[in-house]
C-alpha cells in the first residue's frame, strides 16, 4: 500500500507542478487578471473538474503562485545573505542582497509583477501569503541586527519621529520580534528601514517596468550606488547611539 500511495503523491506533485508551470506561461502571456482555470485545463489536455481536484479555484491557484514566488525570492535573499560575513562592511552585506533581490527579478519578470506589482483585480491575498513574504525583509533586518550588535547602525531618536510613525515603528519592532528573536532593534531603526526597503523595490521596479528607457543606461553601477546609499539612509554604517 506504501508503495502505491507513494506513486500517487509522486504523480500528483507532478500534476501540480505541470498546472502551475503552465499558469506561470499564461501569466507571462495575458498577465494575472486573464488567468483561467480553464484554458489551464484546456492547455494541459486536462477536464476542468479534474484540475479544480488540485485547485478548486483561481484564487487558490494565484496564493500558490504568488506563495512559491515569495519563496523563491525570499531564498535568493538568504542565500546572498548567507555567503557575505556577518561581522563585515553592514553597506556591501545590504547591497549584495539588493542584488540578489534584482537578479532575481530580472529573471522572473512576471513572477515578480505578481508579486509587486499591480493588485490582481477581485484577489485578496490570503494568511498563507505571510510568511514567505516576509522572508526578504527579514533578510534585510538582518543585515541591520549583526549592524547593530557591532555598533555599526545609526539608530534614530523615537522623538524626532512622529508620533504616528513611533507607533508603527514599535508594531513592526514587536512583529519582527516574533519572526527574529535575536533582532533586539530598537523600534526607530524600522522607519529608515522601511523606507530604504520600498525605496529598494521602487528601484528594481522602475528598471523591470521600463521607466529607466533613456534615463539609465548603466542599469547595474546605478543600482549598487542607489543600494549603497539605502544602506547608508537606513543607518549601517553609522556609529549606533547608545545614549
Amino acid at each position: 500500500m506504501s508503495a502505491i500511495r507513494g506513486a500517487r503523491e509522486r504523480a500528483r506533485t507532478e500534476v501540480t507542478a505541470a498546472i502551475k508551470e503552465e499558469a506561470r506561461r499564461q501569466l507571462a502571456d495575458q498577465g494575472a487578471a486573464k488567468l483561467s482555470l480553464r484554458a489551464v485545463a484546456r492547455e494541459l489536455g486536462m477536464a476542468s473538474s479534474a484540475l479544480y481536484r488540485y485547485f478548486p479555484s483561481r484564487d487558490e491557484l494565484l496564493t500558490a503562485l504568488i506563495v512559491d514566488a515569495y519563496d523563491a525570492i525570499g531564498a535568493a535573499a538568504e542565500q546572498a545573505l548567507a555567503r557575505t560575513d556577518p561581522g563585515g562592511d553592514p553597506v556591501e552585506r545590504w547591497t549584495a542582497v539588493c542584488r540578489a533581490l534584482r537578479a532575481w527579478a530580472l529573471a522572473h519578470p512576471h513572477e515578480y509583477a505578481l508579486i509587486y506589482g499591480s493588485p490582481v483585480p477581485g484577489y485578496a491575498a490570503p494568511q498563507d501569503t505571510i510568511a514567505p513574504a516576509s522572508r526578504v525583509g527579514l533578510a534585510l533586518i538582518s543585515v541591520a541586527r549583526d549592524a547593530h550588535a557591532a555598533g555599526a547602525l545609526r539608530v534614530p531618536e523615537e522623538a524626532d519621529l512622529p508620533e504616528a510613525v513611533r507607533d508603527d515603528a514599535r508594531n513592526i519592532a514587536d512583529a519582527v520580534g516574533a519572526d527574529l528573536p535575536a533582532a533586539d532593534l530598537p523600534a526607530a531603526v524600522f522607519a529608515p528601514l522601511v523606507a530604504a526597503w520600498a525605496q529598494l523595490f521602487g528601484l528594481i521596479s522602475f528598471e523591470l517596468f521600463g521607466q529607466f528607457t533613456k534615463v539609465v543606461e548603466a542599469r547595474e553601477e546605478f543600482f549598487g550606488q542607489a543600494a549603497a546609499a539605502l544602506a547608508r539612509a537606513a543607518g549601517l554604517g553609522g556609529a549606533a547611539d547608545r545614549g
